[in-house]
C-alpha cells in the first residue's frame, strides 16, 4: 500500500507494507529456545533374542497372525471406532486452531460503504434547476497490522503448531489402543469359544459315563457313592456352561462397540484359536523406539508447546506496536466515485506498554513455567516407560512361548493317560474313580493350553503395541520448533 502525504505544500511518497514493516520489525524474540530433555537411552532390549536380525513391525503388523476376521474387524474399526473419530475430530480443531493463532501474523483489512441521496430543499433558486435527488456514494478500506517486535505471536503461531502435532500424534495412540484391544478382544471370543468347545465335549463324556455306571449300578456291579460322585461332577459341569456362554456373549458384545457396530449387524465367523499363528517381532536398536511410539512423540509435542508458551508469556511484557492506514472514496455521483481526486488516505502509528496488570502478567508467566516444568517430567516419564514396557513385553512373550509349548505337552500326555486308564477300567485292572480322576486331569490341562495360547497371543498384541505398532512419525508441514 503507497500511502502519498502532504505536509507544507511538499508532497512525498514512502511505499510502506504492513507485513514488510512486520517482518522487519520482529526479530527480537525473547524467552528460552526449546531443548528436548535428554534421557538415559539403553543401547539394546536386553529381553529381545540374541541371535535374532532386528527388525520392527510392518503398518500392517495385525496381518501376520494370519486370521481374517481379525483384519475385516481391524478395518472396521479404523472407519467406524467412535474413539478414533473423536481423536480425529480433535485434530481437525486443533489444526482450524492453527489457522487462528496465525491470524494475527497477517493485517487485518476491514472495508465499508455508504449511500445517500439528497434531495435540495424547494426555494425559487433551487425551482430553477433540477429538483431531482442527488446521490453521495461513500467507500473506505481499513488496514492494521500488530508489529510482533518480540515474538509474542510468532510463539503463539509454534505452541498452536505443536498442539495440532500433539493431536495428530494422540490421534495415532488412540489408533493404535484401539486396534489392539480389537485384537485382544477377538483372541478373547476365540478363547471363550474354545472353553465352550471343551466344557461341552466334557460334559458330553461326563454324562456318557454316568448312563454306564448308573446301568452297572442297577446291575450290581458298582456301588451307589461312584454314580454319586459321576452324577456330582455332572451337574458341576453342567452349571459351568451358562457361565461360559455369558462371557462369550459379553465379549462379542464388546467388540461391537469397538469396530462402531451393534450387536445385531455383528456377524462372529468361525475360526480356531489354534489355527492363529504368532509372527515372529524382533525389536530393533533402542533409539528408533523414541520416534516410533505415538506416545512419545505426543509428549514432545506437548512439550515444545509449553515452551513456546513460556516465551509468548515473557513477551507480553514488552511494548506492542500496531501500524494502522485507511483509505477512503467519496463522489456526489455514480460517474466520479473513483476519479483520483477523490481518494483520501491516512496513517497512524500506535504504541502501548503494559505498566500495571496486577500481577497478571506475572502470574501467567509463573503458569506457563509450571506447565512447562510439568511437561518435562511427563515427556521423561513417557521415554522410561516406553523402554520399560518393550521390555516386559518381550519377556512376556518369551515366558508365554514355553508356557504354551510345555501345556501343549501336557494335554498330550493327560489324553493318553486318559486312554489307558479307560482300557485298564474295560480289562477290570482299576474302577471307574481312576476314570474319573483321569477326566479331570484333562479338563484342566485343555483349559490351561487355552489359556496358555490367549497368553501367548495377547503378550504378542502387546508386543506391537509397546514397539509402536505400524504406525510412522509423521512431522508438521511447519516447524514447531525454534
Amino acid at each position: 500500500m503507497a500511502i502519498r502525504m502532504i505536509h507544507g505544500g511538499l508532497r512525498a511518497s514512502w511505499p510502506i507494507s504492513f507485513l514488510t514493516l512486520g517482518l522487519l520489525l520482529s526479530g527480537c524474540a525473547v524467552g528460552p529456545r526449546f531443548h528436548a530433555p535428554q534421557s538415559a537411552m539403553p543401547t539394546r532390549f536386553t529381553s529381545a533374542p540374541q541371535d535374532a536380525k532386528p527388525r520392527w513391525p510392518s503398518k500392517t503388523w495385525w496381518r501376520g497372525f494370519h486370521s481374517p476376521p481379525l483384519d475385516r474387524f481391524i478395518e472396521a474399526a479404523e472407519h467406524h471406532n467412535f474413539n478414533i473419530r473423536i481423536a480425529a475430530a480433535q485434530l481437525e480443531a486443533a489444526n482450524a486452531q492453527v489457522e487462528i493463532a496465525g491470524a494475527p501474523l497477517l493485517p487485518s483489512v476491514s472495508a465499508s460503504g455508504n449511500a445517500q441521496w439528497q434531495r435540495a430543499p424547494h426555494t425559487r433558486i433551487a425551482s430553477l434547476g433540477t429538483r431531482n435527488p442527488s446521490p453521495f456514494y461513500g467507500a473506505s478500506v481499513q488496514a492494521s497490522y500488530l508489529v510482533d517486535l518480540w515474538g509474542e505471536n510468532r510463539d503463539a503461531l509454534r505452541a498452536a503448531l505443536a498442539d495440532a502435532a500433539a493431536s495428530r500424534f494422540n490421534r495415532d495412540t488412540v489408533a493404535l489402543t484401539e486396534v489392539t484391544a480389537v485384537a485382544t478382544t477377538w483372541f478373547q471370543i476365540l478363547a471363550d469359544r474354545a472353553a465352550l468347545t471343551i466344557g461341552l465335549r466334557n460334559l458330553g463324556a461326563a454324562d456318557r459315563l454316568l448312563k454306564q455306571l448308573q446301568a452297572e449300578f442297577a446291575a450290581g456291579t458298582v456301588d451307589a457313592v461312584t454314580v454319586a460322585q459321576q452324577a456330582a461332577l455332572v451337574a458341576s459341569e453342567r452349571a459351568n456352561i451358562p457361565v461360559l456362554r455369558s462371557q462369550l456373549r459379553q465379549e462379542t458384545l464388546g467388540l461391537g462397540i469397538l469396530v462402531g457396530k451393534p450387536p445385531e449387524q455383528l456377524a462372529i465367523p468361525r475360526e480356531h484359536i489354534g489355527a492363529l499363528r504368532v509372527p515372529p517381532v524382533m525389536p530393533g536398536l533402542p533409539s528408533r523406539l523414541l520416534s516410533r511410539r505415538p506416545d512419545v512423540a505426543q509428549a514432545e509435542a506437548t512439550l515444545i508447546a509449553a515452551n513456546a508458551n513460556v516465551r509468548a508469556a515473557i513477551a507480553s511484557f514488552f511494548p506492542s506496536i500496531t501500524l494502522t492506514g485507511s483509505a477512503a472514496t467519496s463522489s456526489a455521483a455514480l460517474d466520479t466515485l473513483l476519479s483520483p481526486g477523490s481518494l483520501l488516505l491516512n496513517a497512524a502509528t500506535s504504541i502501548s506498554q503494559p505498566l500495571f496488570e496486577g500481577g497478571r502478567l506475572m502470574g501467567n508467566l509463573a503458569v506457563s513455567h509450571a506447565i512447562y516444568r510439568e511437561d518435562v517430567a511427563t515427556y521423561e516419564q513417557t521415554v522410561v516407560h516406553a523402554f520399560t514396557d518393550v521390555e516386559q513385553s518381550l519377556t512376556a512373550l518369551h515366558y508365554a512361548t514355553i508356557q504354551e509349548r510345555r501345556q501343549a505337552q501336557a494335554v498330550h500326555e493327560a489324553h493318553r493317560a486318559l486312554a489307558a486308564v479307560r482300557a485298564q477300567l474295560q480289562a477290570g485292572i482299576v474302577d471307574v474313580s481312576a476314570v474319573l480322576t483321569a477326566e479331570e486331569t484333562l479338563l484342566g490341562d485343555e483349559n490351561a493350553y487355552t489359556q496358555a495360547q490367549l497368553t501367548r497371543l495377547d503378550a504378542a498384541i502387546h508386543l506391537y503395541q509397546a514397539l509402536g505398532g505400524g504406525w510412522r512419525l509423521r512431522r508438521p508441514a511447519h516447524p514447531v520448533g525454534n
